[in-house]
C-alpha cells in the first residue's frame, strides 16, 4: 500500500481553490499538514476567511493561516469580477469553525516543511507565489527538503489577465521569478493550456448533483455562480477550474502529461509583465527548472473531484 502524499496548499480562496482543498480532503492519497494562503482572488483577509470555512465544511482539523497581503514590490490586485467581493461569491458560506493559526502562512509553510525529513512534503501552489518566494527566501534549505512543488500558474500560448499574462503570476511576477529560479527537487508548472481543458461541463455537473450531499449541492451552486461570471469575463460557456488540477496531479500523476523547459519569468516588459516564457527546445540556453503540463485527461481529473466531494461526510 502506498502511502499518503503530504501536502501543504498554499491558495487564494477562490472557487477552484475551493475545489482544490476538497478534492484534497476527500482523497485518500492526500495528507494534507496546512493550509497557508496570499491576497490574490481577493483580498489576504477575505481569502484566509474562505480558506478556514471551506476546510470546516470539508471536516478537516489543520491549521490555517493567514500569509503576504500583498506583493512584493506592487500593490495588489484582485478578481472580484471572476469570484465576487467575498472570493467565493454565489451561496452563503458557512460561518468558520476555530480560528486562524495565528503564524504568518511563510512561517507556518518553513516550520511544516522542516518538521518532517527531506522528501516527504510536497507543496501545491494555487495563487499568487508571493509566500514561497519570501519562505525560500527566509529558509533556503526548502529547496532540498520540499519533495515537489505544483503550482497553478502561466501558460505558454497565451495569458487570461493580459494577452501575455496568467491571473497568479501576473499579480506577482517577482516573486514568481524567484520560485521558478530557486533549484527546487521538482517543479510542475500547470498553467492554462491545461486548466482550460478542466471545464465544468454540463455532464459534470450533473455528476456532482447526483451525489445527492448537502456540499454537493454547496459545490454545484458555487460553479452556477462562477458559470455565471467565467461567462461574463472571460467567454467560457462552461468554467475551467483551474486549481485541482494540481492536486488531483499528485494524486495521480497520469492526469497531466508534462515536457521539461526552461520557464523564466518576464518582470520588465510594458506589455508582457507577468509571462511565462517557456523553452521546450533550449534556445535560450538554460537548463530545464520545470516540468510544464501539456495535456490533460480530463475524464480521469473529474472522476477525482467527484469521488472526493462524494466521500466527505456532509
Amino acid at each position: 500500500m502506498t502511502h499518503a502524499r503530504k501536502v501543504i496548499l498554499d491558495c487564494d480562496p477562490g472557487h477552484d481553490d475551493a475545489l482544490a482543498i476538497l478534492l484534497a480532503a476527500g482523497n485518500p492519497a492526500i495528507d494534507l499538514l496546512a493550509i497557508t494562503t496570499v491576497g490574490g482572488n481577493q483580498t489576504a483577509a477575505k481569502v484566509a476567511r474562505n480558506a478556514l470555512a471551506v476546510s470546516g465544511i470539508a471536516g478537516l482539523s489543520v491549521p490555517v493561516s493567514a500569509g503576504c497581503q500583498r506583493p512584493m514590490i506592487r500593490e495588489l490586485s484582485v478578481a472580484p469580477e471572476i469570484h465576487g467581493d467575498t472570493g467565493l461569491d454565489g451561496p452563503p458560506l458557512p460561518e468558520p469553525r476555530g480560528e486562524l493559526d495565528p503564524r504568518h502562512s511563510v512561517d507556518l509553510l518553513i516550520e511544516t516543511v522542516m518538521a518532517h525529513e527531506p522528501g516527504e512534503v510536497a507543496i501545491v501552489a494555487t495563487g499568487p507565489l508571493s509566500n514561497l518566494a519570501l519562505a525560500v527566501r527566509k529558509e533556503p534549505r526548502l529547496t532540498e527538503w520540499v519533495s515537489e512543488v505544483v503550482l497553478m500558474g502561466g501558460s505558454y500560448s497565451r495569458g487570461n489577465w493580459t494577452p501575455a499574462a496568467e491571473f497568479n503570476i501576473w499579480v506577482d511576477a517577482e516573486a514568481a521569478e524567484m520560485v521558478f529560479s530557486a533549484g527546487w527537487q521538482k517543479l510542475t508548472e500547470v498553467g492554462l493550456d491545461v486548466t482550460h481543458q478542466a471545464l465544468a461541463t454540463p455532464e459534470v455537473r450533473e455528476r456532482i448533483r447526483g451525489i445527492g450531499s448537502e456540499l454537493s449541492r454547496y459545490v454545484d451552486e458555487l460553479l452556477d455562480y462562477f458559470t455565471l461570471s467565467n461567462a461574463d469575463h472571460q467567454g467560457f460557456e462552461f468554467p475551467p477550474v483551474h486549481d485541482p488540477v494540481c492536486v488531483a496531479a499528485l494524486i495521480d500523476p497520469s492526469v497531466i502529461g508534462t515536457r521539461e523547459a526552461f520557464v523564466g519569468v518576464e518582470t520588465r516588459g510594458r506589455w508582457t509583465y507577468g509571462m511565462t516564457v517557456t523553452d521546450f527546445d533550449g534556445q535560450l540556453g538554460e537548463a530545464p527548472n520545470a516540468q510544464v503540463a501539456v495535456s490533460l485527461d480530463h475524464g480521469r481529473f473529474w472522476d477525482l473531484v467527484i469521488e472526493g466531494i462524494a466521500a466527505l461526510p456532509r
